[in-house]
């Protein structure tokens, strides 16, 4: 086991502490934003706007059912946007596959919420049913990082997080580049929300995909 590894051990476990201590809070947060995206009203949202508005609307509803606390806010919207019940994890050293749970709503909501998150993030998303669903925990989680790590910065240790995750807890055979690129940006709104309470999600995704579309031209 090398350092990164033990850096993603020791993470978990802290990670999995701080959670535990506010559980209660964070899984009325989770199952409220997840009736929120399950319910009429934001299928009729889903309408009349874009995919990067409506990611703004959901994030907007957890800042304020938080009370405006935005790392709770931001922790609140990776259990909510997890299109996932439980991730298989291979074990180092003991190779044991478990399948660990996530603070989740009930099936029927979960089920809905997860047909009515927003897919179409990127100017390469998939044409698909699933699109970049994943994408937004991804996004978020690191915005949480970003955003909590007050004493020193973590941003910079995402990306070695996320490649000690997918090498050896084997969530997916290898790395998607796809996965990276919705961590570095959320890494970046973390960091801005800092500085600028206003500041929004798609904000993040408009200047990428304009930056991309400039580049190509």
């Amino acid at each position: 086991m090398n350092y990164f590894h033990l850096f993603f051990l020791v993470f978990l476990l802290v990670f999995n502490q701080s959670v535990y201590s506010q559980q209660s809070k964070l899984s009325k947060a989770v199952n409220y934003l997840s009736n929120f995206i399950s319910s009429e009203y934001f299928s009729e949202l889903k309408c009349n706007n874009s995919d990067l508005a409506l990611t703004d609307t959901i994030y907007i509803r957890a800042v304020k059912f938080t009370n405006y606390d935005y790392s709770e806010a931001l922790l609140s919207l990776i259990f909510t946007t997890v299109p996932y019940k439980r991730v298989p994890i291979k074990l180092p050293l003991i190779n044991v596959i478990v399948k660990y749970p996530l603070i989740s709503a009930s099936d029927s909501i979960f089920n809905k919420k997860n047909d009515n998150l927003p897919k179409n993030l990127f100017l390469d998303t998939p044409n698909d049913n699933f699109g970049d669903k994943d994408k937004l925990a991804h996004f978020f989680g690191s915005a949480y990082i970003s955003y909590s790590s007050h004493i020193f910065d973590l941003g910079n240790l995402i990306g070695y997080f996320i490649e000690v995750f997918e090498d050896s807890f084997k969530v997916q055979s290898q790395i998607d580049f796809r996965d990276m690129r919705a961590n570095l940006l959320g890494q970046y709104f973390g960091k801005y929300l800092k500085e600028d309470k206003n500041f929004l999600p798609s904000k993040i995704f408009l200047f990428y995909n304009l930056s991309n579309i400039i580049f190509t031209l």
